[in-house]
């Protein structure tokens, strides 16, 4: 399976509106985060992880030609703002969206022309599922494993596929799921920046956590303009942790 990083960046994306910091005004291309999402191709089909508002931007950039299955980690707008734009993706048959409850009721309030007996012309089809977190489910024809992790005080869902691990906008997560986590061995995981932060992990935190995993690599998503230059960061972490970047590619 292959794992493509289609955006690395929080949720303005780097850079960042009216900001002259050394990273926003960087022209390594590593330094350009779009909103964080990710391409899994199992072999069988291909699985998008959250469908931000840059994600027709990402599609295009990265020549993305089907997709089978949508995993959402949460409703926030920078997870979930480009669902309308799926419609070339399910113009023939329905998308499998998996998320919990409260996420898919959040759509449907949120996008529902794409719903109902007055659903619109030219309107992306969804199928909109329910998934437990501690339940595996099969999309793409690959078994998938959702674990609750905390977002600040919102539970959230990352995923773990075989030997991959991925999660997003994480803070703390319990005893319990932890245990669903253990012998990953490839770890994706949020890094904020370098300060403390009420509802993310920072870049501190998140190598201590890739730590306890014991991945064979680590790879840090979700990082703002503050987080640092990619150049820069990379050359201060452990050898099995670094910075992913957007169009970064994987085999697991």
């Amino acid at each position: 399976m292959k794992l493509t990083f289609l955006g690395t960046g929080t949720s303005i994306g780097v850079p960042e509106m009216c900001c002259n910091c050394q990273t926003c005004l960087s022209t390594d291309p590593h330094d350009k985060r779009l909103r964080t999402s990710a391409l899994i191709e199992t072999g069988k089909g291909n699985i998008v992880i959250d469908c931000g508002p840059d994600f027709r931007q990402q599609t295009l950039r990265a020549g993305v030609e089907s997709i089978d299955a949508i995993l959402l980690t949460h409703e926030h707008y920078d997870h979930i703002g480009g669902l309308d734009d799926l419609r070339p993706y399910c113009a023939n048959s329905e998308m499998p969206i998996y998320a919990r409850q409260d996420v898919i009721q959040h759509i449907m309030e949120r996008i529902p022309y794409c719903f109902g007996k007055e659903k619109k012309p030219r309107t992306p089809t969804m199928k909109l599922i329910e998934i437990t977190p501690g339940k595996t489910f099969t999309a793409a024809g690959v078994e998938v494993m959702p674990i609750q992790v905390m977002h600040g005080n919102m539970p959230i869902l990352g995923f773990r596929i075989g030997g991959l691990t991925y999660i997003t906008d994480m803070k703390t997560i319990d005893g319990s799921n932890f245990e669903l986590i253990r012998g990953t061995k490839i770890l994706v995981v949020n890094a904020l920046h370098t300060k403390e932060h009420p509802t993310h992990q920072n870049v501190r935190q998140a190598v201590l956590f890739a730590e306890k995993i014991n991945a064979e690599q680590t790879w840090l998503i979700h990082m703002s303009h503050r987080a640092g230059l990619h150049k820069v960061m990379n050359a201060k972490l452990p050898p099995h942790v670094s910075f992913a970047h957007d169009g970064l590619t994987i085999n697991f």
